[in-house]
């Protein structure tokens, strides 16, 4: 196999904190990677503003005009996490050999890397970076991530247990994945379902050196909950059998309701009733609830709108 040509893609979103200094690391690992030969010298870094309030695209163009081996793209608004890394690696495809994902923050060790095109060499197609541990989380952050993976496997979505989106792709797997044009997009699960020859590679996940995470606990839920309805219809399912069980119980108040009746006994007071009612119209809502959560991405596919929009392109491979 050749030398690969490849992209590293970092989305960023209000990054001005970080950004120049995970420019001038991620410019001197290439720069080394390129030496050894493990690299193409044409390889890039394409940086992908999501619509930052603050000045990270100002910040950007800087790095751009100084270095054209860097490609900035600029997004209309912000348009979330996975739709600015969607559209740093749909607007490079068949540009480059393979492509690597991750985050302006670097919390991710930039030095697995070395691993991951080394399995590529080998003949992967998608290799996975995943933490080795959760050391450096809070207690909480810990056992809620580890919750969601397992509560996502048990479901039958295929995500890679502790990986997030630090991961290598080549361009023919970036072809096949240009083909999903769902707008709810979760590539923790997308990715695994393309197939291909993939491996994995392990790494510590690092601390983060300024700015604040861009995924608080809101988000967190916000995004595990789209990817159990984007991928899984489980939730429907355990509504149904949610359903037969409200029902068997409304069968033996029932039965118990007719055989006072028969025996002459009287009810007194409202618990009987009130507590019922209370208990199974919740549970309707409930229900009603999940369909209409389902029916909104229905909806929200059925009109096709695009999943990010191209403000502008500084430094465009050709």
């Amino acid at each position: 196999m050749n030398i690969p040509k490849l992209l590293l893609v970092v989305p960023c979103y209000n990054e001005q904190e970080i950004l120049n200094s995970t420019y001038s690391k991620l410019k001197v690992y290439l720069q080394s990677l390129r030496e050894k030969s493990v690299i193409d010298n044409d390889s890039k870094i394409c940086f992908v503003n999501d619509g930052s309030r603050d000045k990270t695209w100002h910040i950007i163009e800087q790095i751009c005009t100084n270095d054209n081996q860097v490609i900035g793209i600029k997004l209309s608004r912000n348009f979330g996490h996975q739709s600015a890394l969607v559209a740093g690696l749909l607007e490079n495809k068949d540009l480059f050999d393979c492509y690597i994902s991750i985050d302006a923050d670097l919390q991710d060790d930039i030095q697995a890397i070395d691993g991951m095109l080394e399995k590529y060499m080998n003949g992967s197609k998608v290799v996975y970076g995943v933490r080795s541990d959760r050391t450096t989380d809070s207690w909480f952050k810990r056992i809620t991530a580890e919750t969601f993976y397992k509560l996502m496997l048990s479901m039958g979505v295929p995500v890679v247990y502790n990986h997030a989106d630090f991961r290598l792709l080549d361009n023919q797997v970036l072809r096949e994945l240009a083909n999903f044009n769902e707008v709810n997009l979760f590539l923790r699960g997308i990715i695994p379902t393309i197939g291909f020859e993939s491996d994995k590679v392990y790494y510590k996940r690092l601390e983060r050196e300024a700015g604040e995470t861009k995924y608080p606990l809101k988000k967190m839920l916000i995004f595990a909950w789209n990817g159990i309805t984007a991928f899984s219809t489980f939730p429907m399912r355990a509504v149904l059998w949610f359903g037969i069980f409200n029902f068997l119980i409304a069968l033996s108040i029932g039965v118990y309701v007719l055989t006072s009746k028969f025996l002459g006994y009287t009810v007194e007071g409202w618990t009987s009733i009130v507590l019922p009612m209370a208990f199974f119209s919740g549970s309707d809502m409930i229900a009603i609830g999940l369909i209409g959560e389902y029916m909104g991405k229905i909806y929200e596919e059925v009109k096709g709108r695009p999943r990010y929009i191209i403000d502008r392109i500084e430094n465009q491979e050709k």
